[in-house]
C-alpha cells in the first residue's frame, strides 16, 4: 500500500507546490485537519495557521497558509489558499513591522468596528507568518 499521494498547492500567485507527500497537516475553519493518503474525498474551508507538509523523502516543510480551500478527490489532493509563503521565503522583518503597526492602530480606543476587526486580521497574519517562519521566540 502507497503511502504517499499527489498534493498541488496553487495560490493567487500560481503553482507554490507540486509532488508526492506522505502528508499535510493545515488549518480549516473548523480546526487542524491531518491528511494521509486514501484520505476519503473531502472539501472545507482554509482558515489561517501554519501548514505542514512531510515530504516523500520525511522532510517537513512549513508555510504560512491563509484562507482558501482544500479538496480531496479521489487521492488528488489540492490546496487552493488565497496566501502561502514558505517558511524559508517569509520575510520576518516585515512581518515584525505589520505585526507592530496592528498593535499601534488596536491601542486606539475610539476605532470603529470594521477598522478594529481588519487590524486584528492584519495582528493575526503577522502571527501567523511570524510562527511559520520558525522565529517566533525572536519577536515575542
Amino acid at each position: 500500500m502507497s503511502t504517499s499521494y499527489h498534493l498541488q498547492v496553487v495560490s493567487l500567485d500560481g503553482l507554490e507546490f507540486e509532488g508526492e507527500v506522505q502528508k499535510i497537516l493545515l488549518r480549516t475553519i473548523d480546526g487542524d485537519v491531518e491528511i494521509l493518503a486514501r484520505h476519503t474525498n473531502y472539501c472545507t474551508a482554509i482558515g489561517m495557521g501554519t501548514a505542514k507538509v512531510t515530504m516523500d523523502d520525511g522532510q517537513e516543510r512549513k508555510a504560512a497558509c491563509i484562507g482558501g480551500m482544500l479538496s480531496v478527490m479521489n487521492g488528488e489532493v489540492r490546496v487552493l489558499p488565497t496566501t502561502w509563503e514558505w517558511s524559508e521565503d517569509i520575510d520576518v522583518d516585515r512581518a515584525k513591522a505589520a505585526k507592530a503597526k496592528a498593535e499601534e492602530t488596536l491601542k486606539n480606543q475610539q476605532l470603529d468596528k470594521e477598522t478594529r476587526i481588519r487590524a486584528e486580521a492584519k495582528l493575526y497574519r503577522a502571527l501567523v507568518r511570524i510562527g511559520s517562519s520558525g522565529q517566533e521566540s525572536k519577536y515575542n
